[in-house]
């Protein structure tokens, strides 16, 4: 015990430290509260009891503080300056990023660079971006972990159990994503992007979700600019480790091959967090247009093809915050109403569009069907009508017996009881091979008879 306490001094265990390295890894800097919030979302109902905020803070996050310290003594993760309430920002060193890469699963190529520095300006975006992934990841607390907590504790707990579901686990998100235009992954060229977050949740329908975090301080053309790089990324394709081209972003992420003609590149949401003098309502209608050419779609029987397009979505921070990724809080360019997440991502019209087709096409598979029976009914009941009945017993004819006295070709057997089911035509077959052999013995005994009288009157008459 003492060796093991001399090689984590704070006594965190491999668990929570695991826990730290994975948050740290995807959000690459965060306060220790948010590294609890997600790691941890049970800890966020206890301590109630404690008078003040910062106790009940402090002892929320106690167990991650001691994990950091730790991690830190190993040379895993570091202070990074403060934000601007004071709280202390953590990052991983280089070393840390590799270990974070293995409880990830992730490639080492693919963990970015350290946020050293980050907190030397209080790690503005930063935060925010971190803030997002909570809205988006909504996780939720173990009520297994909070027995003997007050009734009113457990109630507010169970509320966030039983509120709408966020999108995958923390290995599901990315952050400061580079999205080369030019260049390659791990070195990428001029004239990309970088996505803010990047989400994989095909579990829960989102197989790729790029995410930029804009805080209200960049103008519409600026913004248009950014999303000129969205997709000159995404229109980018390369040769395949199969030698097979393909767009560059489906060598490193997973996504089902859309429908024959409407193959559309991963969505792009856009969250405003309004904190900057620019009012989002005006610049998302700037928006729009300077980058119609990206996102609208072609219209077609009733909804829309999106081969070949970005679709663009966007929503606001507090929204985001307060109804998740479920809420009818997102307004897809070229929509006139808000929707949940999937349905702006996604294409509603074209979902109702098939379900239609498919139920018309089941209806007239079903109705092809029941023509199909009917008339195999009324056949059936028609040749049933036809088939024969044995003349002695009434007894309908079996399908062999029925095909046994059809006629056959010139050198096949004539079928000698026609009129007769097998059983009858089995027992006339033995009378009459009875009544023949009876009446051979009878022609026998006839002719022996005759022979007999003669001989006995030449004798009588040679006697005499």
């Amino acid at each position: 015990m003492a060796g093991k306490r001399e090689e984590n001094p704070a006594g965190s265990s491999n668990n929570l430290r695991g826990d730290v390295l994975r948050v740290l890894g995807v959000l690459k800097v965060a306060t220790v509260e948010q590294i609890q919030q997600i790691a941890a979302p049970h800890m966020s109902y206890r301590h109630t009891d404690k008078e003040k905020p910062s106790e009940r803070k402090q002892a929320r996050t106690a167990s991650h503080l001691g994990a950091l310290s730790d991690l830190r003594k190993h040379g895993l993760a570091e202070n990074g300056g403060k934000i601007s309430g004071g709280d202390t920002l953590r990052n991983l060193t280089p070393m840390g990023l590799k270990a974070a890469s293995y409880e990830l699963g992730r490639p080492v190529g693919e963990m970015g660079n350290p946020a050293r520095g980050a907190g030397r300006t209080g790690a503005s975006h930063p935060m925010v971006v971190n803030e997002a992934v909570l809205a988006l990841l909504r996780p939720k607390p173990d009520l297994s972990q909070l027995a003997g907590e007050p009734a009113d504790v457990l109630a507010a707990a169970q509320t966030a159990v039983d509120a709408p579901a966020g999108l995958g686990t923390i290995a599901s998100y990315a952050t400061e994503v580079a999205l080369p235009a030019t260049g390659t992954w791990s070195n990428p060229g001029r004239g990309g992007a970088q996505a803010d977050i990047v989400i994989t949740a095909p579990e829960d329908g989102v197989p790729l979700l790029f995410v930029e975090i804009d805080n209200c301080y960049e103008s519409a053309q600026v913004l248009a600019a950014k999303i000129d790089k969205y997709m000159r990324f995404c229109q980018r394709k390369v040769k395949d480790a199969d030698g097979k081209e393909r767009p560059m972003w489906r060598t490193r992420w997973w996504v089902p091959d859309g429908r024959h003609a409407d193959e559309p590149h991963p969505p792009l949401l856009l969250v405003f967090n309004r904190v900057g003098p620019r009012n989002p309502n005006t610049v998302i209608a700037q928006l729009a247009e300077l980058t119609q050419r990206h996102w609208q779609g072609t219209a077609y029987d009733g909804f829309h093809m999106y081969d070949g397009k970005l679709p663009i979505v966007a929503t606001g921070m507090k929204q985001l915050q307060e109804h998740g990724p479920a809420g009818a809080i997102f307004r897809r360019f070229g929509r006139p109403h808000n929707q949940t997440l999937l349905e702006a991502i996604g294409n509603p019209r074209r979902e109702a569009h098939d379900a239609r087709q498919r139920t018309e096409y089941e209806a007239r598979e079903r109705e092809y069907k029941e023509q199909l029976r009917r008339v195999a009914q009324e056949r059936k009941a028609e040749r049933e009508a036809r088939r024969p009945a044995c003349a002695n017993c009434g007894a309908r004819y079996t399908d062999e017996r029925w095909k046994a006295i059809e006629p056959a070709g010139w050198d096949a057997p004539r079928e000698t009881h026609p009129h007769l089911c097998d059983d009858c035509k089995q027992r006339a077959i033995t009378a009459e091979r009875q009544a023949e052999h009876a009446e051979h013995g009878r022609q026998g005994h006839d002719q022996a008879v005759p022979e007999q009288k003669n001989g006995g009157t030449w004798i009588s008459r040679f006697r005499s």
